[in-house]
């Protein structure tokens, strides 16, 4: 039984060594593959960083871009506001300056006219209680 313990014990210590190497490869492969990954990943980043540092120019450019933009929107609006608040201003003046006259002057030639209107009504009933006492109005002819 010596011999057979001894070959049992034998076989345990062959799959015990081969076990070993195998775990030691194993990660002398994940060690490889764990550099492969950094070095990947430092590549990448060094790729990444000025495509990062470009971006962050453009963001820096539009974040002034719309500053501006709303800036100039801000001086059209106070523009177009002034604007406005001016024509109605001049509309306003223009208005006291020349309708509000011209409609004194409308008013003053309506008088005239009804002056001259009530002046001729007059002649009308003079001329007519003169005719009026020549011809006889039952007459039918």
């Amino acid at each position: 039984m010596n011999d057979l313990s001894n070959l049992f014990l034998g076989t345990i210590a062959a799959a015990t060594a081969l076990m070993a190497f195998a775990q030691i490869g194993a990660m002398v492969v994940a060690a490889r593959a764990a550099r492969q990954v950094q070095q990947t990943l430092a590549a990448v980043h060094n790729e990444i960083r000025p495509l990062i540092a470009k971006a962050s120019a453009v963001a820096d450019e539009a974040s002034r871009t719309a500053a501006l933009a709303s800036a100039q929107v801000q001086k059209i609006d106070r523009l177009v506001t002034d604007v406005s608040r001016r024509v109605d201003e001049t509309a306003t003046i223009v208005q006291q300056a020349i309708v509000t006259p011209a409609r004194q002057g409308v008013a003053m030639l309506a008088a005239v006219k009804a002056g001259l209107a009530a002046l001729r009504g007059i002649a009308d009933v003079r001329r007519g209680s003169s005719r009026s006492e020549e011809e006889d109005p039952l007459f039918i002819g």
